[in-house]
């Protein structure tokens, strides 16, 4: 039997407009609403196009675009929440769309092709020492 708790969150009234910092934190794109209000106005995060600003209201079918380094994923806002609920619920709130998907598949796959760096040894050995000063040519 459902907790009379669970029944007052899905009677309550799906809201038309949200934050978009409250909505990128209830996403669960951001781990805090304050990290998510940074990245937005650090320009990370653009709304239909736009650059936004964290009390922005977001609405269903707005296209967000978030930029992490060199990860970029665009979606489409599917549904909206100002609290933030389990993962498989958040996930519900957005759709990624296919331009987003195939690019993140291809910057996987470059990652994955690119040669791994050699790991620095640490400290040259007396050993290395000496070969680095006789390629120097320090006697």
């Amino acid at each position: 039997m459902p907790s009379s708790r669970h029944l007052q969150q899905s009677a309550a009234p799906t809201p038309e407009a949200v934050r978009v910092d409250k909505w990128l934190w209830a996403a669960r794109f951001y781990k805090t609403r304050s990290l998510a209000t940074q990245a937005i106005d650090a320009g990370h995060v653009r709304v239909n196009g736009q650059r936004s600003k964290p009390a922005r209201e977001l609405h269903r079918g707005d296209l967000v675009h978030i930029t992490r380094g060199s990860l970029e994923i665009e979606f489409k806002v599917e549904a909206l929440s100002a609290v933030r609920g389990p993962a498989p619920v958040a996930r519900t709130l957005y759709a990624e769309t296919e331009e987003s998907i195939a690019r993140r598949a291809a910057a996987a796959e470059l990652r994955r092709l690119a040669p791994v760096a050699a790991p620095h040894g640490g400290r040259p050995t007396k050993r290395d020492r000496r070969r680095i000063e006789q390629f120097r040519g320090d006697d």
